[in-house]
């Protein structure tokens, strides 16, 4: 069947050829979009215009044919007839153009009988001919697999589609604007990186030909951006591409967009503050009012955030107080209690961190920060001097997952080595999203960080806000094998 179509779309091809039309032609005459003709009708006047699109649909009555064409600002409704058009272009228009086709037309606007701005066709041409058979508005492909796969074909059918990804756009010039006007500076560091680190995930690895070696696809950005704040940077972000070798659900991809800042002498609580303002001003741009919805939840962005502690949070809910010298045991025991499956090789911080997201998390739907985190679970951040258990770190939870996290980071060379060495003693277990001992992170700290607030959250953010999962809002996800 699908052979028959092609066929008879080549052959379809070659009258045009022969017709004397150039199939495939370079150039092009368009003289307005098709919203902008629509929106200024009354402007426009008797003036001759030449639209451009994609034939959405073809309504051929004997003498005459009513098609829509469609460009990126979108449709706008053609007429054909015999009176206006020579015989034979109109017949070779009706005869051999099809949906999914690209033309170009020359005409003046009118309105038909049912008010509906349409373009009389006095000339037209062909820009490019469909050769595989383009699904329409009410057949064709309803599989979400399918879609995802070649996306191409979503964003033809759907215009909604095709908003997300405007959405999103706006969504990172927002960030972008915002930390620009902050006094920020937006720099780009390498995805190649000797060792991966700033976050617990397991890297891909990537063969450099030039220099014979391998190296790791960075899963984040964090200690390259902490180097330039030794180099003398006080605030300074990246906008760029990670890659992590995990599992795909609807809050994690192998690979994404994130943004990580940094602010040299500002402390936790002000960085907290800073926080806040940049995914109100998200969410009032990309989404026009302060509420949004999370799967059956109402999020409310304004207003005061609630701070949650975690070891409260933690004794209250689970009822093991991480105060006191909790083993791993311990923790693996409660996880048996509550039905919560862990792996073998997990440690204490891993165990803690399970047991918090199965059970304390989901729990937690305004947007909220989450602080006192325990120092198992958060190798790069600075001690609490008011409680050595803890560390000076926050999270940004909202609808039970978390959409953003941040510390003070940890500037002490000597405690950074000490905790680089805990996380490779976990690898060593068989840990293999553990932290590595990166030398010279070690080595650039020696020369001197100044204290400094940082904070990154990813494209999960812009996702949460559009109530999709995030692989909806990759252009090209990456897909299984048909």
């Amino acid at each position: 069947m699908l052979n028959e179509i092609k066929e008879t779309k080549l052959k379809k091809l070659e009258n045009l050829r022969q017709a004397g039309m150039e199939v495939f032609p370079e150039k092009n005459e368009r003289t307005i979009a098709n919203r902008e003709a629509l929106e200024k009708f009354d402007a426009l006047g008797e003036k001759e215009l030449n639209l451009v699109g994609r034939v959405r649909s073809l309504r051929p009555m004997g003498g005459s044919a009513f098609s829509h064409i469609e460009d990126e600002s979108g449709k706008i409704q053609i007429f054909l007839n015999k009176e206006s058009l020579e015989d034979q272009k109109y017949n070779l228009f009706v005869e051999n153009i099809e949906i999914g086709d690209f033309v170009e037309v020359k005409g003046k606007l009118f309105k038909t009988q049912t008010g509906e701005t349409t373009l009389q066709v006095a000339d037209w041409k062909i820009l490019a001919k469909s050769l595989a058979p383009v699904p329409t508005e009410y057949f064709g492909l309803k599989d979400t697999e399918e879609l995802l796969r070649r996306r191409y074909l979503d964003l033809m059918m759907n215009p909604e589609t095709r908003e997300i990804f405007r959405k999103k756009n706006l969504f990172w010039q927002t960030v972008r604007n915002f930390l620009a006007k902050k006094g920020f500076l937006e720099v780009q560091t390498p995805v190649f990186e000797n060792i991966p680190g700033g976050a617990e995930a397991e890297p891909f690895t990537t063969r450099h030909g030039a220099l014979g070696r391998d190296y790791y696809m960075r899963i984040s950005l964090e200690l390259g951006l902490k180097r330039l704040l030794v180099g003398g940077y006080e605030k300074i972000f990246e906008i760029g591409r990670v890659f992590r070798n995990e599992g795909i659900d609807r809050e994690h991809l192998q690979e994404y967009d994130m943004i990580e800042l940094y602010s040299a002498y500002t402390s936790l609580k002000d960085g907290m503050k800073l926080v806040k303002k940049i995914y109100q001003d998200i969410v009032k741009k990309v989404i026009g009012k302060n509420e949004t919805e999370y799967e059956g939840s109402k999020i409310g962005w304004l207003g005061k955030w609630e701070t949650k502690d975690y070891f409260k949070s933690f004794k209250k809910e689970i009822g093991i107080d991480l105060d006191k010298d909790i083993s791993v045991e311990d923790l693996k025991k409660k996880a048996d209690e509550l039905k919560i499956d862990y792996k073998p090789e997990y440690g204490k911080g891993r165990m803690v961190d399970l047991l918090f997201k199965k059970t304390i998390r989901p729990k937690m739907i305004q947007p909220c920060f989450l602080v006192g985190h325990p120092i198992e679970v958060s190798p790069l951040a600075k001690r609490d001097p008011k409680n050595i258990k803890k560390v000076l770190r926050v999270q940004v939870i909202a609808g039970g997952t978390e959409l953003g996290n941040g510390f003070s980071e940890l500037n002490d060379p000597i405690e950074q080595r000490q905790r680089f060495e805990e996380q490779m003693k976990l690898r060593e277990a068989g840990d293999k999203e553990a932290q590595m001992l990166d030398e010279d992170f070690v080595e650039a700290l020696e020369y001197g960080m100044p204290p400094a607030f940082g904070f990154g959250f990813s494209e999960r953010l812009f996702a949460f806000l559009l109530n999709k999962s995030v692989r909806e809002t990759v252009i090209f996800p990456p897909m299984r094998g048909k």
